[in-house]
């Protein structure tokens, strides 16, 4: 009987997962499934695994032990994916790193179809970060916080934290995951956190101070007054900037 392990589609949810497929059936076939999307599959036994913090450090220390930080990277931004394979995907991956000679170089046998597809879904994640890294628009509110509200497919937050503490380590800014319903927070001198739970007060996330009103009425103008309307490529618009990122951003909204 193939043992599939159902767990929450976070970071620390699959590597609980990741541990107890590992202590139990690292010799078998077993799968990876999240909660909500589960669908039953003859000859399989089903297992809840809990979140679990001790559980999810110790799968990252001996991944990082073994198959080295690059592979530990690839296979953290692969399962921020929303591909629902990927929890699956990683595990043999684990597998085929015992069967070759150096552990540490997993990543290089792209011969492997588990490991291309890890590789493929790290790389995705990375080039859906950093592009959100470029397109992000902040919006002063009237009570001062830097807001924004985002639609990714993967869950990126933890992806781009880094880059906007650094930028802004003086503001009280927030970043909105509508896709996933999660914040990134950051207060003033502090380090940033991610909230769940918590649902979006859009009224509140619409008021915007009058200084932010002023600034946007002045960057559309520039736009408006740099354009070219003979040069206009809206094909080539849609290249360098899709449609999906625009969510949000001053010069696209009327």
């Amino acid at each position: 009987m193939k043992q599939i392990y159902i767990c929450n589609d976070t970071i620390t949810g699959i590597y609980s997962a990741l541990y107890d497929a590992w202590k139990e059936s690292r010799d078998k076939e077993a799968g990876i499934d999240f909660r909500g999307k589960t669908q039953q599959r003859l000859f399989c036994e089903y297992t809840v695994v809990e979140e679990n913090e001790r559980k999810a450090f110790q799968l990252e220390r001996m991944v990082k032990k073994y198959l080295g930080y690059n592979a530990y990277w690839d296979i953290y931004h692969a399962l921020l994916s929303d591909d629902e394979r990927k929890g699956e995907a990683v595990f043999r991956v684990m597998q085929e790193a015992r069967r070759v000679r150096d552990s540490r170089r997993i990543m290089e046998h792209l011969s492997n179809p588990d490991v291309a597809k890890v590789f493929q879904l790290s790389r995705s994640v990375s080039n859906e970060a950093h592009l959100y890294q470029e397109f992000i628009r902040f919006r002063e509110l009237d009570n001062g916080i830097l807001f924004s509200e985002i639609s990714p497919k993967s869950r990126v937050l933890t992806c781009i934290a880094g880059h906007f503490s650094d930028r802004f380590p003086l503001e009280n800014w927030v970043i909105y995951d509508k896709t996933h319903q999660v914040f990134l927070m950051h207060r003033a001198r502090e380090k940033w956190r991610l909230v769940w739970g918590k649902e979006l007060d859009q009224q509140a996330a619409e008021r915007l101070s009058d200084k932010e009103k002023e600034y946007e009425t002045l960057w559309k103008g520039f736009f408006d007054s740099i354009a070219i309307q003979e040069r206009k490529n809206l094909r080539l618009q849609k290249t360098h900037l899709p449609v999906r990122y625009r969510e949000g951003m001053p010069e696209f909204s009327d």
